[in-house]
């Protein structure tokens, strides 16, 4: 069989219906990601009206070339709102069949009748656009961070490209000889093959792109706490880690705070656990906005949190901590109409040395955080060498009272 033009457009067929197909199956297996439905209904209506192009000769024009175009277009046009609903855009249904009432138009326009090669360009610069616009939607989510993102990018200006030069260069070609005759065909063999290449690529890339996102969706579930929307304790003591690996070679001052929101359990007895949530969205809100965005926060419990801040000096570090207890006091005042008066209490430890040893310090950030709560709640505690002296005679005081009766018994 010779890969002609005709065996390239059946192929083509095919092809498109079967990506087509492909798609919409994996639709159904996950039905969350809408776009690779969009991008399956593409394929096959692109398939539809390459059927109709195939009947040039044996049908009437208006079917053949007015609705095969129309089709096509709609095609193009059906991609691109799938890379809108693929980035959370709402669908443009005018957009949507712009394309294809221009080109019907047009074609009734008595002085394009017989400009066959002005009406192709008018084609491929509709067909260009939705391409471009469909790259664009891509560039616009880049800052989600799918790998298969950018070649999809890529491939879509490429074609767009190469389709709208496509008509001019046809039309450069000489076709006077035999021989150019045969150049030309050989031409528009390569531009059909590519086309081809594209269709079959671009439909596995976004694929790719809608299996990558959901598996980029189900480890950021495992790693943020889906209330407040920052790391869990699981990312928080990987993240940290991290971080003291950096330190290793790039040694600064650091500082680990912990935080316990006051009498919790109470703000939930009194006003609910609707309103305990709102109280821990508020308090995220207060740190996220005081902290720097290269710091790390995380909730490691119920109302605990911690935070890791790099390159910052201890008094700079106790600075920070009294601005979220203040901010924090301030804005938790009244919660969704509530007077809840929530406070927190934090526990600040610091670290000059070569070495960050995170489990060392949120140890001692945590009997800073009992000094806090035991000298009355809503301030900020530096561990120090008192504070840890003091925290080992607390708990060394029941042992104590114990030996003596345990002397008087024996």
């Amino acid at each position: 069989m010779n890969l002609d033009v005709n065996t390239l457009f059946l192929v083509t067929i095919y092809v498109e219906a079967i990506l087509g197909l492909l798609l919409l199956f994996a639709w159904a297996q996950n039905m969350a990601i809408r776009a690779v439905a969009w991008w399956g209904f593409a394929h096959l209506i692109r398939a539809a009206s390459i059927v109709l192009f195939g009947l040039y000769g044996s049908a009437p024009d208006y079917v053949s070339i007015d609705l095969a175009n129309a089709l096509l277009f709609t095609a193009f046009a059906v991609t691109w709102t799938g890379a809108r609903v693929f980035d959370g855009r709402p669908v443009e249904p005018v957009y949507l069949i712009t394309g294809a009432v221009l080109w019907l138009l047009v074609c009734r326009l008595p002085v394009l009748t017989d400009a066959a090669e002005l009406r192709a360009l008018i084609a491929s610069a509709i067909i260009t656009g939705y391409t471009w616009l469909t790259a664009w939607e891509f560039w616009r989510g880049r800052k989600e961070q799918l790998v298969s993102r950018w070649p999809a990018i890529f491939m879509l200006f490429a074609h767009g490209a190469l389709f709208l030069l496509r008509t001019p260069l046809v039309a450069m070609l000489p076709f006077s000889t035999t021989s150019d005759k045969i150049f030309g065909s050989v031409w528009l063999n390569v531009l059909s093959f590519e086309a081809l290449l594209f269709t079959i690529s671009i439909a596995f890339i976004l694929l790719a792109m809608a299996k990558e996102r959901t598996e980029l969706r189900h480890r950021t579930a495992a790693m943020v706490d889906p209330l407040t929307g920052i790391a869990n304790r699981r990312a928080f003591l990987h993240e940290a880690a991290e971080t003291a690996k950096r330190h290793i070679a790039d040694p600064r001052p650091s500082a680990i705070m912990l935080f316990d929101l006051d009498h919790f359990k109470s703000i939930n007895d009194r006003f609910g656990h609707a309103v305990g949530d709102r109280v821990l969205e508020v308090f995220t809100a207060a740190v996220t906005e005081t902290i720097r965005p290269n710091d790390l926060i995380g909730r490691i419990g119920g109302e605990e949190f911690a935070a890791v801040l790099h390159d910052i000096k201890s008094v700079e570090a106790v600075a920070v901590a009294e601005r979220i207890r203040e901010t924090f006091a301030h804005v938790a005042q009244a919660v969704d109409g509530r007077p809840v008066n929530a406070t927190v209490s934090i526990g600040v430890a610091h670290c000059d040395g070569d070495v960050l040893d995170i489990a060392e310090l949120l140890s001692q950030a945590d009997q800073a955080l009992y000094a806090a709560k035991e000298n009355g709640r809503n301030r900020v505690e530096v561990a120090s060498l008192e504070v840890l002296l003091k925290r080992a005679d607390a708990a060394m005081a029941p042992l104590a009272g114990a030996a003596p009766a345990q002397a008087s018994a024996a």
